[in-house]
């Protein structure tokens, strides 16, 4: 710890409160569409007329339905594949919303974000606990030599496939613990893991994602930066549940709890 961890924590908690109250942050998401439950193309309060194939989604649409793609007002048929990056820099939209097209194993979707939704013009804050030491130690990190992939219950009922890449260890008030990992583009960590607090005083799971380990595997494990998944501020992401061995008996009454 240096004597800058508090005021950096407390810069890091007002900066994702305006990353997630953002015009097109999370809570800006009203519906998450799957192509499959729509054959008709019609996708309830979203203009025009969307069709999955194998490798990308064909929108039709004619001027009157007001959509926009790259920024440019669209009437015609486009061929799209899925968005990357944020969600304002996705090809279509209507006014003010942002229409995000998305793939899950194979399932072709389409995200309305709305910065008019209720959930946004509700938001009060995220409860978060300050900054204590106690929460942030070292780590280590090993890896599996090979990509695992493990069927993990999503939020919304269906069981998806979630690509693990190793073991995090750490000490804890004296506990050793660890938590199973996947390993991001840019090498750093993500951890979905559940604690004592989980269901009660915090929200049912939380996101941790530790920076990237040196090359001998050693990182920091800062329980003050958990996070709060995406469905935590709208029940239209698929967040997954905690793989198994990530359900920690000790209760992290550290960063993010819920919402306000």
């Amino acid at each position: 710890m240096t004597t800058d961890a508090p005021e950096d924590w407390k810069h890091w908690h007002e900066q994702r409160t305006e990353t997630v109250a953002a015009p097109h942050g999370p809570l800006a998401l009203r519906g998450t569409h799957w192509l499959e439950d729509y054959t008709e193309g019609r996708l309830p309060d979203i203009p025009g007329h969307w069709a999955a194939e194998t490798d990308a989604v064909v929108l039709t649409a004619g001027e009157s339905d007001g959509l926009t793609v790259d920024g440019q007002p669209f009437s015609g048929e486009i061929r799209l594949v899925a968005d990357s990056g944020p969600v304002t820099g996705s090809r279509v939209g209507h006014g003010e919303r942002r229409l995000v097209v998305l793939v899950r194993e194979g399932i072709w979707g389409v995200r309305d974000f709305d910065p008019a939704s209720p959930a946004r013009r509700a938001f009060q804050g995220i409860d978060a606990t300050p900054y204590d030491p106690r929460w942030s130690v070292a780590g280590h990190f090993t890896p599996y030599g090979e990509s695992r992939t493990v069927r993990v219950e999503n939020v919304d009922g269906q069981a998806r496939g979630l690509g693990l890449g190793g073991v995090l260890a750490f000490t804890l008030d004296g506990e050793d613990l660890t938590l199973q990992v996947s390993v991001e583009g840019d090498g750093s960590l993500w951890a979905v893991f559940a604690d004592a607090t989980s269901g009660n005083s915090s929200y049912r799971f939380r996101f941790l994602r530790p920076a990237a380990p040196d090359a001998d595997g050693n990182t920091t494990v800062d329980f003050n930066r958990s996070l709060l998944p995406p469905c935590a501020f709208a029940d239209h992401f698929l967040c997954p549940f905690p793989p198994p061995g990530n359900t920690l008996v000790t209760a992290i009454e550290a960063g993010e709890r819920k919402l306000l």
